[in-house]
C-alpha cells in the first residue's frame, strides 16, 4: 500500500504549568477542598478562585464544620508554586486576598442529603491505547513537558526559568496509528538573564539548553530532522503569570482531561468534593473506559454518564467503543451497569473521594497519572470484565 493511500492527520494537544495563572486558581481551590477533608470527609465544597495582579479572591459555596485559615491555605500553596518574590510579578507575601465563601443552598443540599447527586449534567471518560497510560500520546507528551519544565525550575538546574510556562504537541497519525512528533512548542517565563542584546529575544544558547535539558529528554525518538520546534516564539515571556493575565478556577478543562481528542462534558473539576458528579463521575468513567480497554474488548473506548441534581442512580450511561472493540457498547452497558458503583456516594466509597488527595492533581492532568491516590487509575476490573464474557 503507498503512503498516499494512508489515512493520515496531525493532532494537537496542550499542556501548561502550575504556575499559568489559571492552574494556580486550581490549585488554591484544591488547596482549600483539601484541608476542609483533613477536618471532615463529609464536607459539601465549591471553591472557585480568581486571580489577578496582586490578588486573589476565593468565592463558592461551602457547608462544613471544619475550621481552617484559608489566608494561609492560599499563601502556601502560592509559595509552593513558586511565587515566592516580587521578581515574577506575584508574591504570595504581598498579594491581596479576599474570601467571599457561603454556604451550600439549602435547595441543592437536600437532595445531596438522600444520597442523589450535586448537580445535573453529562460526563465523559475515555481511554485508548496509544500509550502506556491508555491515554492520548500528544496530551501525555504535552503533560510530561510541562513537568519536566517544572523540575528543572525547582531544581534550579535552569536558574532563569519562571513558574509560567505552556507546551504544545503536534503528532503525525497515520491510520489512526501515531508515528512522529511534527511540532513542539515550549513558552516558558524567564527572567531578563537570557536575553540577547536586542532586548527582545531569548539567546540561542539559551534556546539550546532548553531543548538540551527539557526536550530532548522527554521526547527522545519521537523527534526526527522534520520537527519543528519553537521555543518561546514571540521572542521573550518576562512577563507572566498573574501579573500578566487573569486566571480562574476551571478554565483548563481539556488541559485536565483528554487534550481534544474525546467529548467534554462542561464542567470543570477542581475545588469540588465528590458528591459533586462533575468531578467523581468523570473519575469512574475514565475508570471505567481504562479498564474496557486494558480487558482488550476495544483500542478505544469512550464512556458517558448523566446525572440529575438529587437523583441517586444515572439517567443514562453509554459505551462507545469507536468501530475498534471486539464487544460493542450496547453489549458492555449492562455489564458496566452491574460491576461498577454509579451512584455518587457509590463512586466516592469506591475510589476513596473523601480524602485530601485533589491537590495534586490540579497541575498536569487528572487522568493517565500512575500515583497512589489516583485510585480511578487502577486496572483492578479487568478480570471481572473478562468473566463476564467468557463463552
Amino acid at each position: 500500500m503507498s503512503m498516499s493511500s494512508k489515512q493520515g492527520y496531525f493532532f494537537t494537544s496542550e499542556s501548561v504549568t502550575e504556575g499559568h495563572p489559571d492552574k494556580v486558581c486550581d490549585i488554591v481551590s484544591d488547596s482549600i477542598l483539601d484541608a476542609i477533608l483533613q477536618q471532615d470527609s463529609k464536607a459539601r465544597v465549591a471553591c472557585e478562585t480568581f486571580i489577578s495582579k496582586g490578588l486573589i479572591i476565593v468565592g463558592g459555596e461551602i457547608t462544613t464544620r471544619a475550621k481552617i485559615n484559608t489566608r494561609e491555605i492560599i499563601k502556601e500553596a502560592i509559595k509552593e508554586i513558586g511565587y515566592n518574590s516580587s521578581s515574577f510579578g506575584f508574591d504570595y507575601n504581598t498579594c491581596a486576598i479576599m474570601d467571599t465563601i457561603n454556604t451550600q443552598s439549602p435547595d441543592i443540599s437536600m437532595g445531596v442529603d438522600t444520597g442523589g447527586a450535586g448537580d445535573q449534567g453529562l460526563m465523559i471518560g475515555f481511554a485508548c491505547k496509544e500509550t502506556s497510560e491508555f491515554m492520548p500520546l500528544p496530551l501525555i507528551l504535552a503533560h510530561k513537558l510541562a513537568m519536566r519544565l517544572a523540575y528543572v525550575r525547582k531544581q534550579g538546574i535552569l536558574p532563569y526559568l519562571g513558574p509560567d510556562g505552556k507546551t504544545q504537541i503536534t503528532v503525525e497519525y497515520v491510520d489512526w496509528k501515531p508515528i512522529r512528533i511534527d511540532a513542539v512548542v515550549l513558552s516558558t517565563q524567564h527572567t531578563e538573564a537570557i536575553l540577547d542584546k536586542t532586548g527582545n529575544h531569548i539567546t540561542n544558547k539559551s534556546k539550546e539548553e532548553i531543548v538540551d535539558t527539557i526536550i530532548n529528554p522527554v521526547l527522545g525518538e519521537l523527534v526526527d530532522k522534520s520537527t519543528k520546534i519553537y521555543i518561546n516564539p514571540t521572542g521573550k515571556f518576562l512577563f507572566g503569570g498573574p501579573a500578566a493575565d487573569t486566571g480562574l478556577t476551571g478554565r483548563k478543562i481539556i488541559v485536565d482531561t483528554y487534550g481534544g481528542m474525546a467529548a467534554h462534558g462542561g464542567g470543570a473539576f477542581s475545588g469540588k468534593d465528590s458528591t459533586k458528579v462533575d468531578r467523581s463521575a468523570c473519575y469512574m468513567a475514565r475508570h471505567i473506559a481504562k479498564n474496557i480497554v486494558a480487558a482488550g474488548f476495544a483500542d478505544k473506548c469512550t464512556v458517558q454518564l448523566a446525572y440529575a441534581i438529587g437523583v441517586i442512580d444515572p439517567v443514562s450511561v453509554m459505551v462507545d467503543t469507536h468501530h475498534s472493540g471486539k464487544i460493542s457498547g450496547s453489549l458492555l452497558e449492562p455489564v458496566v451497569k452491574k460491576i461498577f458503583p454509579l451512584t455518587s456516594e457509590g463512586i466516592s466509597d469506591y475510589l476513596g473521594l473523601r480524602r485530601p488527595i485533589f491537590a495534586k492533581t490540579a497541575a498536569y492532568g487528572h487522568f493517565g497519572r500512575e500515583e497512589k491516590d489516583f485510585t480511578w487509575e487502577k486496572l483492578n476490573k479487568v478480570d471481572e470484565l473478562k468473566k463476564q464474557f467468557k463463552e
